[in-house]
C-alpha cells in the first residue's frame, strides 16, 4: 500500500482553525481512498464547500494536501497548533529542513494506525445493497415497471434528494423522480409519498 506524508485539516465546523495533522497516509489500490488515523477519506471534487476530501463515515470535510517546506500549511487566516505524527518526525524534519520541531506551532502526537478497509468496504457496499426489488430499477424506463416498483423508486429518490450534498445531484434526482411520478399519474395513480 502506497504511503505519503500529508497535511490534513478538519474543515467542517471550523473556519481555518480546525484540528490539523501532519501524518503518514495510506492510499487504496485505486488511489481514490486515503486512510489516516483510523478514518477513510474520498475526494469531494470541484463542487467542494471548504474541503477537498470527505470522511466516508462522518461526512466531515477535510483539506488534505502535500506538506509545505515553509511550514505554512494552514490557510493564511487560520490558526492553531498542528499535530505531527511521532512516527514520521525525522522524515518531516528533513522535508522542512529543520533539526527540531518548533514547539510554538507544532505538537507531537500518536494516531490510530489502523487501516479500516473492511469497515469502509461494508459501508460502501451498504449503499449498493439490493432490496426486494433490485438495484437495477433506477436504470429502467418508468413504463417498464409495475406500480409498486415505481412507488419504491420514487421513495428512494425522495430520500436521495434529501441527502444530496450538491445542487446538481439534487436536480438530477428530482428530474428522475418527476419522470416516475408522471408515469404513475398516466396510470391514474397518485403517489402516496
Amino acid at each position: 500500500m502506497r504511503t505519503e506524508i500529508k497535511y490534513l485539516e478538519l474543515k467542517s465546523g471550523f473556519s481555518g482553525n480546525g484540528p490539523a495533522w501532519i501524518g503518514l497516509v495510506s492510499f487504496s489500490k485505486s488511489g481514490k481512498t486515503i486512510y489516516f488515523d483510523g478514518k477513510a477519506f474520498q475526494r469531494i471534487g470541484s463542487a467542494r464547500i471548504q474541503g477537498n476530501f470527505m470522511d466516508i463515515e462522518s461526512g466531515n470535510e477535510y483539506w488534505i494536501s502535500g506538506v509545505k517546506k515553509d511550514m505554512f500549511d494552514r490557510h493564511k487566516f487560520g490558526g492553531g497548533k498542528i499535530l505531527v505524527e511521532k512516527r514520521i518526525l525525522s522524515e518531516y524534519l528533513q522535508i522542512i529542513g529543520k533539526s527540531e520541531l518548533p514547539k510554538t506551532n507544532f505538537e507531537l502526537t500518536e494516531v490510530n494506525i489502523e487501516i479500516p478497509i473492511e469497515r469502509i468496504n461494508e459501508i460502501e457496499n451498504e449503499k449498493y445493497e439490493t432490496s426486494e426489488f433490485g438495484a437495477d430499477l433506477h436504470f429502467k424506463e418508468p413504463n417498464e415497471l409495475s406500480n409498486s416498483e415505481i412507488e419504491f423508486v420514487i421513495a428512494e429518490l425522495i430520500e436521495d434528494e434529501k441527502i444530496a450534498k450538491f445542487n446538481k445531484g439534487r436536480r438530477f434526482t428530482k428530474k428522475k423522480r418527476l419522470e416516475f411520478e408522471a408515469e404513475l399519474e398516466k396510470r391514474g395513480i397518485k403517489n402516496v409519498g
